[in-house]
């Protein structure tokens, strides 16, 4: 059997757990211990670690260890008398080689607390340091929900994007080069146990990477308040990591909508304006909260090989797919980006043009923050089209997760309207 045919194969069994339930409330929520949101709350960094243990490894970058912030950190740890060694090695779409090169130096060192400090890559190397410091063996290991055997050593994540929300969320994603994908790993143990989000850290963030982060975070809020929902069956968290459309996950996602909606153009075009980068962070933690336990589905399941294909930006890739996967995906979502087209003030109608207004006003909030309008653009090739298609349904747990049932000729229908920028195309299939 193919991967397309065993995706297509799982899918068609598992949308049955799913439900449009109105009748009953099911809430879940899977979060850090703890949460510090505000300026300066960094400067809690050195107290909330030593609590944790009095050696930490700091996992960053090359441009972020190079920033007087990061320098800040280091000396209130050492006030705190914590002893630090740094891994600045981090790259983007996070190789395997960096997570071997991290963990050999963090097996030395003996660290008991790891600080991650950066964007999505940053803090998902920490989280799989973590896992191979306590448990050994290799990253492959993990693959897929559920393979992380138990606790992993404490970490504290203090973004400086907002957007991918990993701060809060139980995933990691790695490129292994060896099979030519991007693939998750998914756990509960992967949460961090303290989130340190000060949005001053995201002042030096260049307008294209606010663009693309706070773009990420939309395309999770957007997918998490309209993934389907499964029966509420008292045992869904323990069998599964991503649990389906729920109340508590549309609180989170409906504060992500809202904000990046009123700030996200503000904070692109002027990065100082702190008041901005409040707004977007705060909605970026917030779409992490709720997709972290909701889940996502096609955007992120077509970008997986799209982004194989034109190594891109993650946010630039889910947020150009967008658009597309709203306009096929409407006629399940009528009444939920009805609701989400009245909380960011569009004007009334009937369900049907409120929600096809919700759509249109998506495209052009990203549109006007500079994302790519169309795969072409991107970098994909015409004839890499079927590709992306056909290995999009090997994401099997987010092809499960979109609110109207997908199979391969509806992944080729999404991808060459998305390819050529037509949304039009979408509207009667």
């Amino acid at each position: 059997m193919s991967n397309v045919d065993r995706a297509l194969s799982i899918g068609r069994a598992e949308s049955e757990q799913y439900v449009e339930d109105t009748s009953a409330l099911f809430g879940a929520a899977r979060l850090p211990r703890g949460v510090l949101f505000g300026r300066e709350q960094r400067k809690a960094i050195g107290a909330v670690s030593a609590r944790l243990g009095t050696r930490t490894l700091l996992v960053t970058d090359p441009r972020q260890a190079a920033q007087p912030e990061f320098a800040a950190i280091q000396d209130d740890l050492a006030a705190c008398a914590v002893e630090t060694q740094v891994f600045d090695g981090v790259v983007p779409d996070l190789p395997i080689s960096a997570i071997e090169d991290c963990v050999e130096l963090a097996r030395v060192f003996q660290p008991e607390v790891l600080i991650a400090v950066g964007g999505g890559s940053s803090m998902d190397l920490a989280k799989v340091t973590a896992v191979l410091l306590a448990h050994g063996g290799h990253v492959s290991d993990y693959y897929g929900e559920f393979a992380v055997p138990g606790p992993v050593l404490p970490l504290i994540a203090v973004p400086t994007t907002a957007g991918t929300g990993s701060e809060v969320t139980p995933v990691a994603v790695v490129s292994d080069e060896a099979r030519g994908a991007k693939i998750g790993i998914a756990s509960p143990y992967l949460i961090p146990q303290v989130a340190i989000c000060d949005p001053e850290l995201t002042v030096s963030c260049p307008p294209e990477l606010t663009a693309v982060s706070g773009a990420d975070a939309l395309t999770h809020a957007i997918e998490s308040f309209t993934v389907a929902k499964r029966h509420y069956d008292p045992l869904l968290t323990e069998e599964h990591v991503f649990v389906g459309k729920n109340v508590l996950s549309d609180h989170f996602a409906r504060l992500a909508v809202v904000n990046l909606f009123r700030y996200l153009e503000r904070a692109f075009k002027d990065g100082s304006d702190l008041e901005a980068r409040e707004g977007v962070m705060l909605a970026a933690l917030a779409a992490g909260c709720a997709f972290g336990t909701a889940g996502t589905a096609a955007a992120h399941a077509l970008q997986y090989p799209l982004g194989n294909l034109t190594h891109t930006a993650h946010g630039a890739g889910v947020a150009a797919l967008l658009p597309f996967v709203m306009q096929f995906n409407r006629p399940a979502c009528e009444e939920s980006f009805a609701e989400l087209a009245d909380l960011i003030g569009l004007p009334g109608g009937s369900t049907e043009e409120r929600s096809q207004a919700f759509v249109e006003a998506v495209a052009d909030l990203l549109a006007v923050i500079g994302i790519p309008r169309s795969l072409a653009e991107l970098g994909l090739a015409e004839d890499e089209q079927e590709y992306v298609a056909a290995h999009s349904l090997d994401a099997a747990r987010l092809i499960k997760n979109n609110p109207r049932p997908l199979d391969l000729a509806a992944m080729r229908a999404i991808t060459q309207a998305a390819f050529s920028g037509d949304r039009q195309r979408l509207i009667k299939i």
